[in-house]
């Protein structure tokens, strides 16, 4: 027996909670919170291994984002499943994701920020815990406003210090306290599975 291929939805339900669990649990970026009970966070999913077909998602969500108020979507998460395992490769990737950005003339509106599963910062080791601020369950590419970014810094003036007490409460943690957070690939699915047996 054959298991089916997991859904649209596994992914979105993964990616949620990494949120709630670790960028905001952690508080790993406090600007998420607001947005997030808000409902103003939109999540996109293309199943696709095709580079070229990922551009033209991320196209289209971009100027999705751009034409939609933010009160109503002040941000985008593009996740990737199926492309783009290898980080290099991903890094790579982020050069063609920001040409298109400039090409669509969206650069100075929008950013997009990236995050991956195999994240890894230059001159860091990959079992190096402080690596987890920018990993995901999948290949993820943010799509952020300009101008909530400007907003945030205003009420969090030191913005600058956030990577610091990131790299500090991650050093805390521990990879034995990110991995017990229990957010990889599939860990929504695990989780209902459980609570159906205990049922």
């Amino acid at each position: 027996m054959t298991s089916s291929p997991p859904s649209i939805s596994l992914f979105i339900c993964d990616t949620v909670r990494w949120l709630e669990r670790a960028v905001i649990g952690l508080n790993l970026c406090p600007f998420a919170k607001g947005v997030h009970v808000k409902g103003q966070i939109h999540y996109a999913v293309t199943l696709t291994k095709d580079l070229n077909e990922v551009l033209e998602i991320l196209r289209s969500e971009l100027s999705a984002l751009v034409a939609t108020p933010a009160e109503v979507r002040d941000t985008s998460l593009l996740i990737l499943p199926n492309c783009l395992p290898d980080f290099l490769d991903f890094n790579d990737f982020l050069e063609r994701a920001e040409a298109l950005l400039e090409e669509i003339e969206l650069d100075g509106v929008l950013q997009i920020a990236s995050f991956h599963p195999q994240f890894q910062f230059a001159g860091t080791g990959a079992d190096d815990v402080t690596n987890c601020t920018n990993r995901s369950p999948y290949p993820t590419l943010h799509l952020l406003r300009e101008g909530s970014i400007d907003r945030a810094v205003e009420v969090f003036p030191e913005a600058e210090t956030i990577f610091e007490r990131n790299i500090e409460v991650l050093q805390a943690l521990g990879m034995q306290g990110w991995s017990a957070l229990d957010i990889g690939p599939g860990a929504s699915e695990r989780l209902t599975s459980v609570s159906s047996k205990a049922v």
